[in-house]
């Protein structure tokens, strides 16, 4: 199923920032929020009436995969339509916040709904969250839609943000940096991490360090709003080698409270380096190619993922799981630094540095 959602979601991504930069990035918005609404309110519907059928149910996860393709590029988009420039970083940090508070208590509600109800009304529920999103986006003011721009060809749209991206050399460098550090990242965490852990500590650690990392992004993404750095790239970069710690932990052979101090250390910079970036980009990108610039990053991003994941187990049993972590880790550090090694990454500025700000860094 994961194959089936993740699939049309890399292969629309480019299509996606097209359409968004083309058209209303609120109604794209609308638009996929009510597709998926409908396609998961249909698995639930399947499921709650003893229908199942798996080609159906792929199809309709095939069909929620191509709708976060569309979403993605234009909610990156948006914020700056809605938003003045000095105060991006504090609306990032709410939709940072928002995300990480769903990360805690999303897992726990669905656990209760699944064993109170079952399954189905559990991907109800979640269907149900997409209509309603649908509903708060139809209340965005009318003003960030643009006229549809046909003077191109959708394809010659999808080159012109290529070369844009290529352009700055900022974004991709840093783009560059996140396909390297999500193709050494997730796959050994979400895959290592719970083996190499539960093996050391016990069955409970897992989830104990899992819950000190959430605990982590939930804080830092609730302090960036008050934070601002006149070099929001410099410090991201910086904080961003952070979460290359739990990795290294791994590797050696950490204990689960030390793992643990790790994981949330890793998450503080994490956050950190996630807002500053998605600031930066709405900054300093051009606000008529920002959704196309959003998805090639969103798919360097999303496309190392996988690759990471089928490769972590054959090098786990090739060279042990320990030391590929503990190379994992190393690789992540170098990856989050190395941009650092290009002046305008290192020199980008912030917009709301000109404006006086309660902590500034």
């Amino acid at each position: 199923m994961l194959a089936a959602e993740i699939a049309p979601q890399l292969l629309l991504l480019l299509v996606g920032g097209a359409v968004a930069d083309r058209f209303s990035r609120r109604a794209v918005l609308i638009a996929a929020n009510l597709g998926a609404g409908l396609t998961q309110g249909t698995v639930a519907l399947v499921l709650l009436t003893g229908h199942y059928s798996l080609p159906l149910v792929v199809g309709l996860e095939l069909g929620n995969g191509a709708m976060a393709a569309f979403a993605s590029p234009a909610l990156r988009g948006v914020v700056p339509e809605l938003v003045p420039a000095d105060d991006l970083q504090r609306a990032n940090s709410v939709l940072a916040s928002t995300r990480n508070a769903t990360r805690i208590l999303g897992p726990t509600a669905a656990g209760l709904i699944v064993v109170g109800f079952g399954g189905g009304w559990a991907i109800a529920v979640d269907a149900l969250s997409y209509l309603a999103a649908t509903g708060f986006l139809a209340r965005l003011p009318r003003r960030t839609g643009r006229m549809p721009s046909m003077r191109s060809h959708l394809l010659s749209d999808i080159r012109h943000g290529w070369r844009e991206f290529r352009s700055i050399r900022w974004v991709s460098t840093v783009a560059l940096s996140y396909c390297v550090i999500n193709l050494v990242n997730v796959g050994p965490w979400q895959i290592l991490g719970p083996t190499l852990t539960r093996s050391r500590s016990g069955e409970a650690a897992w989830g104990m360090v899992l819950s000190v990392r959430a605990v982590g992004l939930l804080v830092m993404s609730v302090l960036m709003y008050r934070l601002v750095f006149r070099r929001p790239l410099r410090a991201g970069r910086l904080a961003g080698a952070l979460p290359a710690l739990p990795l290294l932990a791994l590797g050696l052979g950490a204990g689960a409270p030390a793992l643990a101090a790790c994981a949330f250390v890793g998450a503080l910079g994490l956050t950190v380096s996630g807002v500053t970036w998605d600031t930066a980009i709405q900054q300093h990108v051009p606000r008529e190619v920002l959704s196309r610039v959003s998805s090639y990053d969103d798919l360097l991003s999303y496309a190392a993922i996988p690759v990471g994941q089928l490769l972590v187990g054959p090098a786990a049993a090739y060279w042990g799981g320990a030391h590929v972590a503990l190379a994992c880790g190393i690789a992540y550090l170098a990856a989050a630094l190395a941009p650092l090694l290009v002046r305008s990454v290192r020199q980008l500025p912030n917009a709301a540095a000109r404006r006086e700000q309660p902590a500034r860094v």
